[in-house]
This record gives C-alpha cells, structure tokens and sequence, in this order.
C-alpha cells in the first residue's frame, strides 16, 4: 500500500496525541480506575482501532484492510497475553494500585518506540534478503512450542532475576514517594521502586516486539499496516488492564491460542518464503511456484476463530473448575494460599 508520508506524519501525530491525552485526563491525578471507566476507554480504544482499519478497507483496498484486522487481532492477543507478565512485574514490586496506571502508560509508550525501530529493521531486511522469512518462520515455531508448553504459566523465576539485577545496577530506597521517580534518605539522593518497575516493564516489552514483529510481517510486509496495527493494539492497553485484570487468570487456554495462531503465521512465512526463494542450495534458487500463499481471508478467519475457541474455552472450564472448589487453573484452593502465606 502506497501510503503518502503526510498520511504517515499526521498518524503518528494522531498516536502520540492519544497518548498525551491519555496522560494528562487520567494517569496525572494518581487514582485507581473503576471499572466503568476502564470499560468507556477500552470499548473507545477498540472502536478507534476498528474505525481506523475500515479507514483502511475503504482508501487501502480489501487485502491491506484484511492484513491490518489480521495484525491487530493477532496483536491485541499478544498484548493480553503479556499483562500476565506486567500483572507479576507489578506484584513483585507492590506497587500501589494508584500508581499502576502511571507504569503501564510510560510501558506502552517504551513499546511504540521499540517496536517502532523494529519494524524499520525488519522492513529493511526484508527488502534485501528475502531468506529471512526462512528465519522468522524458524522463529515462530519456536515461539509456539515455547508458548503451548508454558501455557499461561508465566512464573516470576525470570522477573525475580531481573528485579534483583536492577536493584544491583540502580541505587534504590526501600519505600515509593508517591509517583515520583526519585526521593531523598538521610540526605541522599536515590531512585525509588517506581523507576524500577518502569524499566522492568519496558524492558519486558522490548522482549515482547520479538515475537509480535516476526508474527505479524507473517501476515503482512507493509510498513504502515504493520506499525499502525502494533500501536492501536498497544493503545488502550492501560485501560484493558484494570478491566479484565481478576479475569486473566480465567483465561487458561489463552497461551494455547496463540500457540496455535504463532504455529499457523510460521507456516504461512515459509510457505511465503518458499514462493520468493533465493537460496542457492534450495531449488537451485529458484522460486518453488508450488508452494501456495494462504490467502488474508483466511488467516483472519483462523485467527478470529482461535482467539474466540480459546477464550470461550477458557472461561467454561475455569468457571467448572471454580465451581468444584478449585483455582481456575486446577489446583486446590487451599494448596495455593498456603504457598502465597
């Protein structure tokens, strides 16, 4: 899609507004959202993320508007499943639920950025070096088995470590000031927790643009499909958090879906880079013009439908398990709120 570089400037203008605006209407006075007010702001999100892929469909044609909803899905999954990671982040840290709004915005604008300077990467490399969808599909499959094996079980092991080599690295006191970023202990001054914990979610969302990009060049090569995509599942993330927060651990068989979804974006990137091939030692460098490219139609349908089995899935079994006197994973009650004392 051939897009004009002021239709690039005045959306990237139009994100950093959003983000400006979400700032300093909600996250500036420190409160705890209620849920009416996380439920306005992510149905607003979401709207505005639909609206601008119909945008899309109407100026970009129905295969770049098919890319663009087939991105964003696959995206808004990837961002719901790390708020599993931000949820332990936060508790490691016991930030104070006031604060928490506050982490999460300067994490989504760290996740812009980096995912920003990745798509430039990617677009660049893929543009020279077409072998690289071998990579990214190698990748992917990767990914997927890590995902359905660990499922939703994120543990705190690899967050623990990384708390514990921050506090190592940054001189930090032992109690929040409010939301500040620094504070002062018999006369010195030090960085309070809440440095901590936003380096610790962007650091974390650094890692999270690993999969998400490679996932979602699967599905489409154009630069501004791809950014916009990332942003608008990315917008309304805050918002998103507070809302389904005590229903993420209902969500068992999320990490399965993605797994699924991951699996599927691996096969369609070799497949796509089986068609373009140009290496050497495979067909000769040929392009394998049997190799099929999977239509967007249908990679939105399966992901669609995935994203729907899995969350259905999800919150049945979990209300059973809840039913029957366990946690929604499974376990005792009773088991776990021994470990948690």
């Amino acid at each position: 899609m051939d897009v004009p570089l002021f239709v690039w400037l005045i959306t990237i203008a139009g994100i950093l507004a959003l983000l400006v605006f979400d700032f300093y209407s909600h996250v500036r006075t420190p409160h705890v959202p209620h849920i009416r007010e996380s439920a306005f702001w992510s149905v607003f999100y979401i709207g505005l993320a639909i609206l601008f892929g119909v945008g899309i469909l109407v100026f970009g044609g129905g295969q770049a508007g098919g890319e663009y909803f087939a991105g964003w899905l696959t995206e808004k999954a990837l961002s719901v499943d790390n708020l599993f990671v931000f949820l332990i982040i936060m508790s490691s840290f016991a930030v104070p639920k006031e604060f928490q709004q506050k982490v999460l915005l300067v994490g989504v604008a760290i996740a812009l950025v980096a995912r920003g300077v990745f798509i430039a990467l990617g677009v660049t490399i893929i543009e020279n070096f077409s072998w690289v969808f071998y990579l990214f599909g190698a990748l992917l499959f990767w990914l997927a088995w890590s995902q359905a094996r660990s499922g939703n079980d994120h543990g705190d092991e690899g967050d623990s470590r990384l708390i514990r080599i921050l506090k190592r690295i940054i001189p930090t006191s032992d109690h929040y000031d409010g939301d500040r970023l620094t504070t002062r202990v018999d006369g010195k001054r030090l960085f309070t927790p809440m440095l901590l914990v936003m380096v610790a979610i962007g650091l974390t969302d650094v890692l999270f643009a690993l999969d998400s990009i490679p996932a979602i060049f699967g599905l489409t090569q154009d630069a501004f499909i791809v950014f916009t995509a990332n942003a608008f599942s990315l917008l309304g993330l805050r918002q998103l958090y507070f809302l389904i927060a005590g229903l993420l651990e209902r969500l068992i068989y999320l990490g399965q879906g993605l797994a699924v979804i991951l699996a599927f974006i691996g096969v369609k990137l070799v497949f796509h880079a089986m068609h373009v091939n140009e290496l050497p030692f495979i067909n000769g460098g040929e392009h394998i013009e049997w190799a099929p490219e999977i239509p967007i139609w249908f990679s939105l349908s399966f992901i669609a439908l995935t994203i729907a089995v899995a969350t259905v899935a999800s919150l049945v079994v979990s209300k059973k398990r809840v039913e029957r006197g366990l946690t929604p994973s499974g376990q005792p009650k009773e088991s776990v709120e021994a470990d948690a004392k």
